[in-house]
């Protein structure tokens, strides 16, 4: 999906990029006295986008105010799609594995995820573990999220985190690095009366 969404955010930008840089060129060079080609829109300093007639020209239609407020909607419905799409936090499917024969195997990204957070909850002092793979399928990165029981030491669970778990899933994966973002946090517990 990340891939699609980075074509996706390319191709709008550059299209809304060339209209932008063609409509304000335009509107530029005809502003500076330029002659415009007979074809064009306005043709003077003094000439405006749409004249009294074209803006009034369709009003009485029926069809018109629908197909305005649909078409509107529509743009309105993508571009909260597309700003929904940009803070959607993305994971990655499948991880690319080498085999030795050249083509390699995909795994499955929640497979190895499981694995991470299950490897991860065994570690001492650790109570509870999530984690998602972003990145490249033939290159990826895990984020870990670490709630850590009230004895743990951080210092150790990252320490075990790294030697056991990550190192574990990079190896059975095939992967040459694994790189790691890791949370720690705390769970919350009552304060121990001493007597």
């Amino acid at each position: 999906m990340s891939g699609v969404l980075k074509t996706v955010n390319r191709i709008v930008l550059g299209l809304l990029g060339l209209v932008l840089v063609l409509g304000g060129g335009s509107v530029l060079a005809v502003g500076l006295g330029l002659k415009p080609p007979s074809w064009w829109i306005h043709d003077g300093k003094k000439d405006v986008l749409l004249s009294v007639a074209d803006r009034q020209r369709w009003r009485d239609e029926g069809w018109w105010w629908p197909t305005v407020i649909a078409v509107l909607g529509v743009v309105v419905l993508l571009a909260l799609w597309w700003l929904v799409a940009q803070f959607r936090r993305r994971r990655l499917s499948e991880v690319l594995v080498d085999t030795g024969d050249g083509e390699g195997a995909l795994l499955r990204g929640r497979a190895l995820e499981s694995v991470l957070v299950s490897g991860a909850e065994s570690l001492d002092g650790v109570e509870r573990a999530a984690v998602a793979l972003t990145g490249r399928r033939s290159a990826p990165q895990a984020r870990v999220r670490l709630t850590l029981e009230p004895h743990a030491a951080p210092g150790e669970a990252l320490h075990l985190l790294g030697e056991e778990s990550l190192a574990q899933a990079r190896t059975s994966s095939g992967l040459a690095t694994l790189p790691a973002e890791v949370r720690l946090r705390a769970v919350k517990h009552r304060a121990e009366r001493v007597s």
